[in-house]
């Protein structure tokens, strides 16, 4: 019965995805990269041995990344396969040269499952952090394929804990072993009976973020832009965060903001250029157009996680919206303070970087307004908010070689 039900939950999700697609370019995206399935071909690699990892969008794959490449460096002779079900994940990485083929993962039926895994005849799976869809789970399961789950976080909420969860239950046997953020994740699988295969790790994040700061890259026209100014960085920002952050934009012409909206299509940009007005978009510097405005816009995917170096304080979005706040990790590498809203209690490295002392939670625009004077007021403290920022990233990192040695010690790579 789990399996109808979840058949017509396909079904209607795929029929939204065509009436949203009319006038939803990301949609239309999400379509058009399903039309033809997957040719896999690695001719040049036939003896090897095959890592699939599969994401739903970038911040995913940021996630998964540190094990994967991890993993490319220890096995070189290794073939990897990406696989997004995402178009921001898809069409920012799809030029990734880490992996050998990169594509769309078609929509979950037990004929398309079948398929690609036969293609693709992997020797080991990687799924990041969640999506558990049941047909490409259960393919592995039946095939006895290692199947290991990265960065995974469990909350009560979910259906593997509910009385109606039975089908989604079922399919968590399908891995081999959970690698989980943290304890609260452990005891909830523990509590259905999963105990002997769970092992908690961390955040893989912590890795990647650690690894992008000690590889950084200047930016000079971004030093150009800051001068000597104070500047503050606001990252991955909606409506609800510009909203915020306005009046206080416009209040101080003396310091320096560089903004980074969430979404970048043509239509967002001009809006957030009418909100912020006479602020200059960086394809425009980029171009040695004039700068007249204390503001500039992000109008690029790929540059923001090096932007935050350049802050005195950071602001992360996301935080007025119902899914949460974004990446907080970002910032907080380069010793910064991160300021965010208020929602963000399902994300664990929010409320423990909140606890430390190196992120702050504001609920308004006059809240906003509070903290920054404060932090501008006591050098002293802004200096103690990032090292605590800083200090809490770092002290969480190593998930990554946990799981690379849980790969070596089991020879899920050796012929």
């Amino acid at each position: 019965m789990g399996t109808i039900f979840y058949t017509i939950f396909l079904n209607l999700y795929i029929t939204a995805i065509k009436l949203l697609a009319i006038g939803n370019p990301k949609a239309r995206l999400w379509l058009s990269g399903r039309k033809e399935f997957p040719v896999v071909s690695f001719k040049q690699k036939e003896s090897a041995k095959t890592v699939w990892m599969h994401c739903a969008s970038l911040g995913e794959f940021e996630q998964g990344r540190p094990a994967l490449e991890a993993l490319k460096k220890n096995y070189p002779a290794v073939k990897i396969v990406l696989t997004f079900f995402s178009p921001s994940g898809y069409e920012i990485q799809k030029k990734y040269t880490g992996a050998d083929d990169i594509f769309y993962l078609p929509i979950d039926s037990k004929a398309n499952a079948a398929k690609l895994i036969k293609a693709i005849n992997p020797s080991l799976v990687l799924w990041v952090k969640y999506e558990y869809w049941f047909y490409y789970l259960e393919e592995l399961k039946q095939q006895r394929i290692p199947l290991l789950l990265v960065s995974g976080i469990f909350r009560p909420g979910q259906p593997f804990f509910k009385w109606y969860g039975k089908i989604w239950k079922n399919i968590l046997p399908a891995f081999t072993h959970f690698f989980v953020q943290d304890e609260d994740s452990k005891n909830l699988l523990a509590g259905i009976g999963i105990e002997n295969n769970v092992t908690v790790t961390g955040d893989t994040r912590f890795d990647r973020v650690i690894e992008i700061a000690e590889k950084f890259e200047h930016l000079p026209l971004i030093e150009q832009f800051c001068g000597e100014n104070k500047v503050i960085v606001a990252g991955s920002t909606w409506e609800e965060d510009e909203t915020e952050l306005i009046h206080y934009v416009r209040a101080n012409p003396h310091i320096k903001f560089i903004i980074a909206p969430h979404e970048i299509d043509e239509q967002n940009l001009k809006d957030v250029q009418k909100e912020f007005a006479g602020s200059i978009l960086y394809s425009d510097l980029a171009l040695n157009q004039p700068v007249t405005s204390n503001v500039l816009i992000i109008d690029n995917i790929g540059m923001l996680s090096r932007l935050y170096r350049y802050a005195d304080i950071t602001y992360v979005g996301g935080g007025f919206g119902d899914d949460g706040v974004h990446n907080v990790l970002e910032p907080a590498v380069y010793g910064k303070p991160v300021i965010y809203g208020p929602e963000f209690e399902k994300f664990i490295e929010a409320i423990e970087l909140t606890a430390c002392g190196g992120g702050i939670s504001i609920a308004s625009a006059l809240e906003l307004e509070k903290v920054l004077t404060e932090f501008w007021n006591d050098e002293l403290l802004l200096k103690s908010s990032g090292e605590s920022a800083k200090n809490y990233v770092y002290s969480n990192s190593g998930a990554t070689k946990k799981i690379t040695a849980f790969i070596q010690e089991k020879r899920l790579l050796i012929n």
